[in-house]
């Protein structure tokens, strides 16, 4: 509480700031051991632990110890691995490896987006696909899924044609206009051609319901204790 602050001022200040660090990532620490340090609760937490964070909508910042470096990505990617191994396989065979080839394409730059629309569509229309499953009589889920993923690549492509600068309302082609200075017109055919070829590939792109079965990991966290200026803490 500052000189001129009144008690309702503080108070609001106070719920504003705490808003503020609720809201905030959670900072995990990652050692060269390879332990988990969770510094909100002190204590360290294994793969299983940020899972359930995760599942519990818990936002959380992994780092490296010494350097400092963001090193989030690469352990979410560790935790979907031992989800996979553990037989919960959401990730079809068939879609790894149209994943794997799309590394260095040219639509490469699509797909994050590409997943992410679609992941957030399944998400908005779980509740409705729910109903739908417990309701269906001669449709099976795969076929309502197809659909949906149908109706997900038909938006996806809709918004894609919009954000090419070649691209009318309706798919029609745009109107020619006088061409600016140094740009040639074969080179102007070849991006239309890129842009269409993009599309295409886009509508192609369907993930194919082939699951895998893999043996159960039985790794176990370390429990060695903490090395050099390591906290002491305990495990979940």
């Amino acid at each position: 509480m500052t000189k001129n602050d009144s008690p309702a001022e503080t108070k609001d200040r106070s719920e504003k700031e705490a808003t503020t660090d609720a809201k905030s990532p959670v900072a995990i620490k990652k050692y060269a051991n390879r332990r988990l340090y969770h510094t909100g609760s002190s204590e360290y937490v294994t793969l299983e632990d940020l899972a359930r964070m995760v599942k519990a909508g818990e936002d959380f910042v992994v780092s490296d110890a010494k350097t400092g470096e963001d090193l989030t990505r690469s352990v979410l990617a560790q935790i979907i691995f031992e989800q996979e191994n553990k037989g919960q396989n959401l990730l079809p065979i068939t879609f790894m490896r149209q994943l794997i080839r799309l590394y260095g394409d040219s639509l490469e730059a699509l797909v994050p987006q590409y997943l992410n629309f679609s992941l957030e569509s399944l998400i908005s229309n779980q509740q409705k696909l729910r109903e739908q499953f417990t309701q269906a009589l001669g449709q099976t889920p795969f076929a309502l899924l197809e659909e949906q993923t149908r109706k997900n690549m038909a938006a996806f492509a809709n918004a894609l044609r919009m954000m090419s600068p070649f691209a009318m309302p309706g798919g029609e082609a745009p109107a020619e206009t006088p061409s600016r200075k140094g740009d040639r017109p074969d080179e102007i055919e070849e991006m239309r051609r890129e842009m269409d070829r993009m599309r295409e590939r886009l509508e192609r792109l369907a993930p194919s319901a082939n699951p895998s079965s893999a043996n159960p990991s039985s790794a176990k966290p370390a429990t060695n204790k903490p090395a050099g200026n390591e906290p002491s803490g305990s495990k979940t």
